[in-house]
Formats: structure tokens, sequence, C-alpha cells
């Protein structure tokens, strides 16, 4: 029944990519074939070219380029699309993606990055700052000023607007003031 599932998500994301207009490519430059839909986003495409790196449960995990204002589900299907192992609860497929960020997709059953499985990172509890890109809630609710309301927020946000660049970027989550930011900053990390 699971794979069945998987299967037919899979044959809608395809055919539904295969009514767009474009194609990635690959880093070496060799067209992938799949079909993007950074113009169709809601956000419009500034025709520049964006690098991300996308690897675990996808067929052909690499660096692939994409157009600004695409999606991480353009990168998925650049990718070649996800495996039958994959966890795809574990990616938001509409969120934007940025030049230079690494997308995971999990496997399932895999821990999530971020909850104490060793991935070779330091930890948050290591460097003595939470990472706000890879902070769980409960991460952040560890945080002053921080509980579950605010928590979400900031991870809706990064959700919607991809990874945070720059600290100073918090600002612009609804809620956090000045008085708050203060009290994070030299807590956190990007």
């Amino acid at each position: 029944m699971v794979v069945l599932l998987i299967t037919g998500l899979t044959v809608a994301v395809v055919v539904s990519l295969l009514g767009s207009a474009g194609a990635t490519t690959t880093l070496d430059g060799s067209p992938s074939g799949t079909p993007t839909s950074g113009t169709e986003s809601g956000r419009g495409s500034s025709g520049q070219t964006v690098y991300v790196h996308i690897l675990g449960a996808v067929a052909a995990p690499g660096v692939y380029s994409l157009r600004d204002g695409d999606r991480v589900l353009d990168a998925v299907a650049a990718a070649g699309g996800f495996t039958m192992t994959a966890d795809q609860r574990g990616v938001n497929l509409a969120r934007f993606v940025v030049d230079g960020e690494q997308i995971l997709v999990p496997e399932m059953g895999a821990a999530p990055p971020g909850n104490g499985s060793s991935s070779g990172g330091a930890s948050a509890r290591d460097s003595g700052t939470v990472n706000i890109n890879t902070a769980t809630s409960d991460q952040l609710e560890e945080l002053p000023r921080v509980g579950p309301e605010m928590a979400s927020r900031i991870i809706a946000w990064r959700d919607a607007n991809g990874p945070f660049t720059v600290v100073d970027e918090l600002m612009n989550v609804t809620g956090i003031g000045q008085k708050t930011f203060d009290a994070l900053k030299e807590l956190v990390t990007v």
C-alpha cells in the first residue's frame, strides 16, 4: 500500500512537471531533461542561476543549477525524483530554493538532522550556540524569550523564506523585536 502511494505521488509530480517550460542542468552543464516550474512559482524568476546541492534519498544526488524562483520540488525533480525509501514528509517541497543551499531528503526511519544524531558536525551544545537553520522547535525553546509559539514562527519563517543568511534576519520573524533580538543574537548562529 505504501509503495503504491509513493509511486502514485511520484507519478503525479512528474506529470505536473511535464506541463512546465524550461529544463534544469547539472553542474557539468548537461541537460537533465527534467522540467522545472520556477516561472509558475508565484515568486517570479529573475533569470539568475542558483546552485543547489541535493542529496539523500533521491535518484541522482548532486549539484544542480536551477533558476531563481524555483522550489525544492524542482530540485527533487532535477535529481531524478525520490527513491522508494524517501521520507517525503521530511522535505518542504513548496519552499523556494536559495543559492548555495544543501537539501537533504531523509530516508524513512532515519533520525532528522539536529536531534542529537551524529552527523559529523558540532551540536548546538558543543559550540554553545543554536543554529537557527537546523534547530528543532525544542532546541529553539531552550533560548531565552523563545516559547513554543515563537519557535514555530522561526521555523515557519525559514520554511517560507529559506535558510537564514545572517542572524539579523531574525528581526524579520513576527514577534521578534529589538529586545528579544538582543537577548538572542549572541546565542544563535546560521
